[in-house]
């Protein structure tokens, strides 16, 4: 996601030096042209020749280092460069960014940067919570640095609290957020819903299917990418969720109409990503349904029907899509739902074509709308989540 970016990764003096190494390692598996530069004391941490293996870059430490080219380096590399982070960021270092002191290669390079920057402080607890500490954080917050709150633990020096540097995958995230995509949706509020639900039958056993909530979770993950707000109501699922959005556990189709129902209007966008039941038990057994000689029969009643409570009562201006799974005339089912729930859109798949359905990594996809359609071949569930996305901005633009 990061194929022709450049990060420049600034490295301080503490003993979370080492994970910045793996967060160097882990921007190039993402294609960034990654630039470390380090202070002086960071190197006493961690050898710059470690982050030159690393990048296929100079490590740079020295501003006046006569190797340099002929051109002002740090000027030309603040120009180059698409995002600052700094991982770890001493006490020392924090103050300094926050009123403009350039005594070195990094600060001088930092200060001349006019894109996004990033910083992860990491030091003792007290020194962390010391008030002039926190004061030079929100002095940079000010000036619109994005501070990257510590982990807690135990520290190197023994104290446990917060200070502890976030593992380089959490930095990882942070940066995927800040500059992977174009911020097109800032401001906009996306509702999406995901993964199966549950309907239970006895204290033990439940009626669900097949559904993982693999669908739902990337169209969440690249709408929050996308610079939204989002809000992912997910049944059961062992995806992880992904990261900056709010997701709302639920278990049953009732569950999951009401926690949608709550959010309805305050949602631009609502995709109907999950795989709600249709149909639940007329009643939930207190004690395990004891098996018997003869046959069991299970009376069912239906489901609120949470897609056409939503055509129904949507607010002007916004975009409702809607999704199917069918196995057999899936355009003209596909198109049938769309009219009778009132949607501006529906994504539709088959089962039974090779890569797409429950549980899988990819999927083909037919999007409808009411001025068309379009198929979308085999690809990713995060590149169809992509495509899906774009549809429903045209839509809301023409709303």
């Amino acid at each position: 996601m990061l194929k022709g970016k450049t990060i420049l990764l600034g490295v301080t003096g503490g003993i979370a030096a080492y994970k910045a190494a793996a967060l160097a390692s882990a921007l190039v598996k993402q294609r960034a042209q990654v630039e470390v530069v380090m202070t002086a004391h960071a190197t006493e941490f961690i050898s710059p020749l470690t982050f030159e293996q690393l990048t296929g870059n100079r490590c740079m430490v020295d501003t006046f280092n006569r190797n340099f080219s002929h051109q002002v380096e740090h000027i030309a590399l603040a120009d180059r460069t698409d995002l600052v982070i700094i991982a770890p960021a001493t006490a020392n270092v924090c103050a300094k960014l926050a009123h403009g002191l350039a005594d070195d290669m990094l600060t001088t390079t930092v200060l001349a940067c006019t894109c996004p920057k990033l910083i992860a402080p990491a030091m003792n607890t007290k020194m962390f919570e010391n008030p002039v500490t926190q004061d030079n954080l929100d002095i940079l917050r000010r000036y619109g640095w994005e501070v990257i709150a510590p982990a807690s633990g135990r520290l190197a020096c023994g104290a446990v609290g917060a200070g502890k540097l976030p593992e380089p995958e959490v930095l990882l995230q942070h940066i995927l957020r800040s500059i992977a995509l174009p911020h097109d949706l800032a401001g906009r509020h996306i509702l999406v819903t995901a993964g199966p639900t549950q309907e239970s039958l006895d204290p033990v056993r439940y009626l669900t299917n097949h559904s993982t909530g693999k669908m739902g979770y990337a169209i969440a993950r690249i709408a929050m990418l996308r610079g939204a707000d989002v809000v992912l109501v997910s049944g059961p699922s062992s995806v992880a969720p992904p990261p900056f959005v709010e997701v709302v556990d639920v278990v049953s189709a009732q569950d999951m109409f009401q926690a949608v129902a709550d959010r309805q209007d305050w949602a631009d966008f609502i995709f109907k990503a999950a795989a709600v039941a249709d149909y639940t038990p007329t009643q939930c057994a207190v004690d395990k349904l004891k098996k018997k000689d003869a046959d069991l029969s299970i009376p069912l009643k239906r489901t609120q029907d949470i897609l056409k409570h939503l055509g129904e009562h949507r607010r002007p201006g916004q975009v409702l899509c809607g999704f199917s799974m069918e196995t057999r005339d899936m355009v003209e089912n596909s198109r049938a739902k769309l009219e009778k729930k009132n949607l501006d859109m529906i994504c539709a798949n088959n089962l039974k074509i090779a890569g797409a359905g429950f549980g899988t990594d990819t999927n083909v996809m037919t999007v409808i709308t009411r001025d068309g359609m379009e198929e979308l071949p085999l690809m990713s569930k995060e590149d169809a989540a992509a495509r899906i996305i774009d549809i429903a901005a045209k839509l809301i633009i023409k709303n």
